[in-house]
């Protein structure tokens, strides 16, 4: 039996319908994602299946007993109390309801997302307050679990923690999200909202981009054909009708229902269309560091940094929350200055910042004056642009323009806050948590321009597939304040760091190996015992060892080399898993060849 069942729903406040008679099911097990673009109506299909609203027409059907929960994107207002006390909600007083069942389910999920239990929930993370309030809705023991943007604020670490509970959780889920990574690992299922209606794709999220463009050019041939039709009637029906009166009506009829068809059809929401203003090129030098470190008081946040940034790199900013990431990027920057080493600026930077508390924007605004600074134009590019004009490239139709700041979405914040961005001349483009609200389409665009961008990009983000397209090196918080730095994208550092943890492990066997043969050794030396003669085979295999040894330490160190190298884990991941596997059998065989030489000449 299914979960939840919607049977020609349908949901307007006053416009087009945002759901417009659209049917679903949602079935035990299911991991279905929502997608479509910021405004198509998921949150809303969302407090639908919940409850929270009620549709105009058609019927939503729930499973009798079934429990579902939400998660949504913001914190709700005025939570107080302890980590405990949030968790366990209003249903905490055991005693009094003699739900010890719940009792046990709250115990086992604080242990289990490892919260601090006796911390006031005021004085959490972002990261971690979401985490509470996930706890706070499984505590309900739910059949349905409805996640609006679930990694919102959280940090890589806490992403891959969601995405590996979610999957041995085993319930239902709904969820909207704008991390593709944690998409493609999570998703059973898809669900498009598009236009007001849902469409079904049985089929990953990559496969689904790909149908979805070849279902919207097919779309855009047939109206094409059906647009050349009714002008074709249109010319027809004003020339005068001279047929006969039967297939005049027939023909007149058509028409009409041909005009009823197209004043209802819903176009398709274009894309927007962003483009940076490049200032002057900067030095080829836009920020170096040598030994740079800097602290809060007794606390480092950085220590011992060397890096070189030059023009045209983009370079991801990776860490855990609180790890100090807007911190680094303010002593790169100059705007705090270090309390160890030097860090030094190139020149003719035009630095443009992009902030993600939003700051930068005034709520009792209106959209164009947040653009404008009050002005009726923008000059982008050296041409002149109204800015209602301008705004439309973001999405902005002209009545959402003249809103104040305060009413838009995440997402549409995050667009004006681009749109502001891309007003001013910049060659240094410094991004702090960018793609948090924004649809999939919009992130692919800044995608494709930032990495098309000519000056230099400083970038911070836990989404990985983003760094994936647009790094060209990561620094890393690795703890104790340290950063290390890395060639490449995500992917890139995993492998990279896999790596190195595997030679590691290895040198670390390597040690104890080598400790337990010489113990043995001189466990056997104990009982002195006379010399045996070594036969001519003995004698051959003991003047051959040494040359044996050197060919394959020969071969180690060149390995060894190899791994070392980061720009060696550009290549195919099966040539860098080959010249790990290979390393690890030669310190084998040349523990064995020592050992074997040590027995023959004992």
């Amino acid at each position: 039996m299914a979960i939840v069942s919607l049977l020609d729903v349908s949901l307007s406040f006053g416009g087009a319908p945002l759901l417009d008679r659209v049917n679903l099911q949602i079935d035990r097990g299911e991991r279905v994602c929502l997608v479509g673009r910021n405004g198509a109506g998921k949150s809303t299909l969302m407090k639908v299946i919940a409850g929270e609203l009620n549709c105009d027409t058609g019927q939503v059907f729930r499973q009798p007993g079934a429990v579902i929960s939400t998660l949504r994107q913001e914190v709700p207002a005025g939570l107080t109390g302890t980590v405990r006390t949030v968790v366990e909600g209003e249903g905490g007083a055991y005693e009094v309801h003699n739900d010890w069942e719940r009792h046990d389910r709250v115990e086992r999920l604080l242990e289990q997302m490892k919260l601090p239990v006796d911390t006031p929930f005021a004085e959490l993370s972002a990261g971690q307050k979401r985490r509470v309030l996930l706890a706070r809705g499984l505590v309900e023991d739910p059949q349905l679990l409805l996640l609006d943007e679930p990694t919102n604020h959280l940090d890589l670490e806490s992403i891959l923690w969601l995405e590996e509970f979610l999957l041995e959780w085993g319930g239902a889920l709904l969820f909207v999200t704008h991390d593709r990574a944690f998409l493609r690992k999570i998703s059973t299922r898809i669900v498009e909202v598009d236009r007001g209606k849902l469409v079904g794709w049985q089929c990953d999220y990559d496969t689904f981009l790909t149908r979805k463009e070849a279902v919207l050019e097919a779309e855009e041939v047939e109206r094409a054909q059906f647009d050349k039709k009714l002008a074709q009637e249109e010319v027809w029906i004003r020339r005068g009708v001279k047929a006969q009166r039967s297939r005049a009506n027939n023909r007149i009829h058509a028409l009409e229902k041909m005009r009823a068809e197209r004043a209802a059809r819903r176009d398709r929401t274009g894309t927007a269309k962003m483009t940076a203003q490049e200032a002057d090129r900067s030095g080829f030098k836009v920020i170096s560091c040598e030994g740079a470190g800097f602290r809060y008081d007794d606390r480092w946040i950085v220590r011992d940094l060397t890096t070189r940034i030059e023009r045209g790199d983009k370079i991801g900013i990776v860490g855990p929350n609180g790890a100090g990431k807007t911190t680094l990027l303010r002593l790169l920057l100059g705007q705090i200055a270090p309390k160890e080493g030097l860090v030094e600026q190139g020149t003719r930077l035009e630095i443009v910042y992009f902030d993600q508390l939003r700051a930068q924007l005034d709520e009792t605004m209106r959209v164009q004056d947040a653009v404008a600074d009050g002005n009726a134009t923008v000059t982008i590019n050296g041409r002149t642009r109204h800015v209602i004009s301008y705004l439309e490239d973001f999405l902005f139709d002209p009545t959402r323009a003249r809103t104040p700041i305060k009413a838009l979405s995440g997402g549409e914040r995050n667009r004006l806050l681009l749109a502001r961005l891309f007003t001013k001349p910049a060659n240094v483009l410094v991004l702090d948590e960018p793609t948090n609200d924004l649809d999939a389409e919009t992130l692919e665009l800044l995608e494709d321009l930032l990495v098309e961008f000519g000056g230099t990009v400083l970038l911070v983000s836990h989404d990985r597939a983003f760094l994936n397209e647009v790094c060209t090196s990561l620094l890393v918080f690795e703890g104790d304040a340290t950063v290390s730095d890395y060639t490449g994208g995500y992917d890139d550092w995993q492998r990279e760091r896999a790596a190195k943890a595997a030679a590691v492990a290895a040198a670390e066997e390597k040690t104890k190996r080598e400790a337990k043969e010489a113990a043995a050794k001189e466990a056997a030396g104990a009982g002195a015992k006379k010399t045996r003669k070594l036969s001519n085979k003995e004698r051959a295999e003991l003047e051959a060892l040494p040359k044996q040894i050197e060919t394959m330490e020969a071969e180690q160190e060149t390995l060894t080399a190899k791994l070392a190298d980061p720009l060696f884990f550009k290549k195919p991941a099966t040539e860098v898993t080959q010249a790990t596997v290979r390393l690890h059998e030669l310190e084998a065989q040349l523990a064995r060849a020592y050992s074997r030489w040590t027995e023959l000449e004992g």
